[in-house]
């Protein structure tokens, strides 16, 4: 089985947007400041983004209004082609515990963060739905941690749901990690030392 190159299929959405000579709307999932540092300097090139900040693995409280600062901080720092607007949502921890239970001994990276990226991506699909978007994607496939091709997996199988275009993607590529590193440098963003769940607080050194 040929494994997909998601970055070849971001490279090819974008050239046949520069043909059409249109600049679509994108809400675009986000997990924090570091990880779309990145993500927002490439892509608001070629979208009009709505950063959507929707996470309800984060804990505790204190972690997930930082996180949310400091994107609201690095969006007002930035400067983009096309202006970038942020939506803050509700943080709604039960839904999160309720999505993971029976699962709470899974190793990291396994099923527990599969079902974990689909709730998001689900709330963001729908949330695109409802507000006219053109696509949606997220920012979470710039980690190394992170499973590119389940991400692109849930995503496809959401736009299919929704009828909203799912933008394949994979940030890591073309050294977008280390950019992401450089720019939260730059900025002087807050770097977390875990993904967000208790469950990865307490299992990453």
């Amino acid at each position: 089985m040929n494994q997909i190159n998601y970055q070849k299929e971001l490279d090819k959405t974008i050239a046949r947007l520069q043909a059409e000579n249109r600049i679509p709307t994108l809400l675009l999932h986000a997990c924090c400041a570091p990880c779309s540092s990145y993500v927002l300097e490439y892509l608001s090139r070629y979208f009009q983004i709505t950063v959507l900040y929707y996470n309800p693995n984060i804990s505790p409280r204190a972690e997930y209004d930082t996180r949310a600062e400091e994107l609201k901080r690095l969006i007002g720092e930035m400067e983009f082609i096309h202006p970038v607007k942020l939506l803050v949502g509700e943080y709604e921890p039960e839904k999160f515990y309720s999505m993971a239970k029976g699962m709470e001994e899974l190793p990291e990276g396994g099923e527990r963060c599969f079902r974990c990226y689909e709730q998001r991506l689900r709330y963001t699909a729908g949330l695109a739905k409802e507000q006219g978007f053109d696509y949606f994607t997220t920012t979470l496939s710039i980690s190394p941690l992170k499973n590119a091709a389940k991400l692109n997996e849930i995503g496809a199988k959401l736009a299919g749901e929704f009828g909203v275009e799912y933008l394949l993607s994979d940030f890591k590529k073309k050294n977008g990690y280390k950019r992401s590193v450089e720019l939260s440098g730059e900025h002087g963003l807050y770097r977390q030392d875990y993904c967000g769940c208790v469950f990865s607080k307490t299992s990453e050194k």
